[in-house]
């Protein structure tokens, strides 16, 4: 969106930065989507797609 620049702060900084987290992202506005042992997430609203395909796999 263009405003990062204007940010006085990114959560993804605080991440890598100062809390020990494997932090991972995918493409702006792409679908991804991440698993990790029961946590299941994605990082967009381009990604409930994927995440409704994975969790009836998952949830069998």
């Amino acid at each position: 969106m263009g405003l990062t620049s204007r940010a006085t702060w990114l959560l993804e900084d605080e991440l890598k930065d100062k809390v020990d987290v494997e932090y991972s992202r995918g493409e702006t506005w792409k679908p991804y989507m991440v698993e990790d042992r029961n946590l299941i997430t994605g990082q967009n609203p381009a990604s409930a797609a994927v995440l409704a395909k994975r969790l009836p796999q998952i949830l069998a």
